[in-house]
């Protein structure tokens, strides 16, 4: 039998929070807990909701209900809650000087907010959508680079019941209206341009052809992150600046069911045209904030780093998951490997990144600059390393996990897709792994294989 490279140590057991968790409810093993949050889910999501202080402000009638059958399941039933809230508010509240967001643009510029700071950013922002008649129910487009402002607009857009719509920043006009389109959209949120590779990205031109063919957006909101001219329609396009100028600075969130839209995610198009997958406030909230609590072990003092764009669901996982965790999320804007192969690695070390998550082609495609662009650099405030978005094979994980984490990191590699928004597949730090591994279920996941008559298939079959 081929060894464990990963052995859960006292050093990641202890402190995790998923021993925490099984500690509170008398649970002696890890596989003792999937087998109760598998067999008892009215029991496990309640736990988790009280373990990780998430606040409804109406109660639910039940955690889930059936009564079309489990494919229309309704999740806390007759409550209200709000994302923004969950993920902002409420440390905002009770640490308002806590890191939230940390930014770095491939130029070299760097930001940081606290929650305290991202509170009031977005309560401003989102009093300038009201003000512009946007509401509740309507879509908004998210075409933006990963800078503070992407952040700052999906929390805003949550907190007043906006749907949003996150858009990958390198779609050309076509797919960028695809999407406006198909969620009849009354605004789209984009910038003027970005950084790639050492060039700018002219993105507001890109957004302006993808309005001309969308007839329901009302409104063009532009952020300014290169500060250069652009095409400007009068009475539709609105400066991100003059949007928030004179606006409140608090906002109420709105008491939204939980089944109320949070945001459409579009699945990749690679079996046809794109499909807009519609997540809910209730239940991604609580999902992602169980799977970056239990899973990745994020805590409030950590700093979450997954090198993604917001056009993919790990944008949303990590923003949404390190919020409502209380934790801090990093934002960088350009190339992995501009303007040199170890950027990444240069980037955890100048901001101590504490858990990183990767694709695993971005790990092979670093590989053959050598092991020293990595070594050169002080990435010993790294504890957890992640994955996802595909198959691992050996010697690429071996890599990550014994150049990049010095055989010290668990890789956490998940697996789960835009459909669910979240993980059906994961281990965690109390997990022993080896390579290229998925774990199990992950929390709360009864998963099996079948056959196409819908029999389960014993294991060893294919």
């Amino acid at each position: 039998m081929e060894p464990f490279p990963w052995e859960p140590t006292p050093e990641y057991v202890e402190p995790s929070n998923v021993s925490r968790f099984m500690r509170a409810h008398g649970i002696s093993s890890y596989p003792d807990l999937i087998r109760r949050s598998q067999d008892d889910i009215e029991w496990f999501w309640q736990a988790v909701i009280d373990d990780l202080g998430i606040e409804f402000f109406t109660p639910y009638r039940a955690i889930v209900e059936t009564p079309k059958g489990i494919p229309w399941a309704i999740w806390f039933g007759g409550s209200t809650v709000n994302l923004t809230y969950n993920c902002v508010d409420r440390h905002a509240a009770r640490a308002p000087g806590r890191t939230a967001l940390v930014w770095e643009g491939e130029d070299g510029a760097t930001r940081t907010l606290t929650y305290g700071d991202l509170k009031r950013e977005v309560d401003t922002f989102a009093n300038g959508l009201s003000a512009l008649g946007i509401g509740p129910g309507d879509a908004v487009g998210i075409y933006m680079p990963m800078i503070i402002e992407n952040v700052v607009a999906l929390y805003a857009c949550s907190k007043i019941g906006a749907v949003w719509l996150p858009i990958f920043s390198g779609f050309a006009a076509n797919a960028v209206a695809a999407r406006l389109q198909d969620a009849d959209a009354v605004a789209l949120i984009t910038a003027d341009g970005f950084w790639r590779r050492g060039s700018q990205v002219r993105m507001k031109e890109a957004a302006d052809e993808a309005v001309a063919a969308s007839p329901s957006i009302r409104h063009v909101i532009v952020a300014r992150r290169l500060h250069r001219d652009v095409p400007w329609t009068e009475g539709r396009d609105v400066d991100w600046s003059d949007v928030v100028a004179g606006r409140p600075d608090e906002c109420e969130p709105a008491h939204l069911d939980s089944e109320h839209p949070l945001f459409i995610a579009y699945t990749s198009g690679t079996t046809g045209r794109p499909k807009g997958v519609v997540h809910v406030h209730g239940g991604f909230l609580v999902k992602i904030a169980e799977e970056v609590a239990y899973q990745v072990d994020l805590h409030d003092d950590d700093l979450l780093f997954w090198v993604t764009d917001m056009g993919w669901i790990m944008g949303p996982w990590e923003v949404i998951g390190a919020g409502a965790n209380g934790g801090a999320v990093l934002l960088y804007e350009g190339a992995p490997d501009y303007p040199a192969p170890d950027r990444i690695w240069s980037i955890i070390e100048r901001h101590r990144v504490t858990i990183l998550g990767v694709s695993p082609t971005l790990v092979r495609a670093l590989i053959p600059h050598g092991d020293e662009n990595v070594t050169k650099h002080d990435l010993s405030s790294l504890r957890i390393l992640a994955s996802t978005g595909e198959p691992w094979n050996p010697d690429p994980w071996l890599w990550y996990f014994n150049v990049v984490g010095g055989a010290r990191c668990p890789i956490i590699n998940i697996s789960g897709g835009t459909e669910v928004g979240a993980c059906f597949l994961s281990p965690t730090p109390l997990t022993p792994l080896r390579p290229c591994t998925l774990g199990g279920p992950a929390l709360g996941m009864a998963i099996d294989v079948y056959d196409p008559d819908g029999n389960p298939l014993p294991p060893g079959m294919v």
